[in-house]
């Protein structure tokens, strides 16, 4: 909470300097901010409505069943399924990941998640298709779908020291 409260503390400060320095420019980066914050609020708030609506529906029990750390490497290869196939903006995962893990999801298996949902992409494969070719596509997929795991892995090692 110090923590917290120092960093806006320092952020506000920093703000307080940059308009005293030019006015103007902390001006119009401020609205720019704010368009950026007004065209990313309803993904955000979706997918708060989502992760709201799934900790509702399903209890810690459930969650720990399906991606905890007993789900082993089936609720692994779940999680990095799911994680291929959604798309959220980073700023959400990592929030989402940390709920998850609060209510019993494994951290191997949220490691495959948030690997997956950053890395891969179903739902923008036609444009990668289209941009860059079939080939390096599914390469580039695949290889990332692979690489997942990899974070996984290290991600249990290290949590297991």
């Amino acid at each position: 909470m110090v923590m917290t409260i120092g960093m806006y503390v320092v952020a506000f400060a920093c703000l307080g300097v940059s308009f005293l320095r030019d006015r103007g420019k902390t001006v119009a980066a401020l609205r720019k901010a704010w368009r950026a914050f007004e065209n990313i609020l309803p993904q955000f708030l979706s997918i708060i409505v989502l992760v709201g609506i799934a900790m509702a529906l399903l209890d810690t029990e459930t969650i720990s069943r399906i991606i905890g750390a007993k789900s082993g490497w089936l609720g692994t290869v779940g999680a990095a399924l799911i994680g291929s196939i959604t798309l959220i903006p980073g700023f959400v995962a990592f929030p989402t990941a940390a709920l998850l893990l609060q209510n019993g999801a494994g951290y191997v298996q949220i490691g495959a998640f948030v690997s997956t949902l950053m890395m891969v992409g179903v739902l923008t494969f036609p444009v990668e298709r289209k941009y860059f070719g079939m080939k390096l596509a599914l390469l580039r997929n695949g290889l990332a779908f692979a690489f997942s795991f990899l974070v996984a892995v290290v991600i249990g090692w290290v949590c297991a020291l």
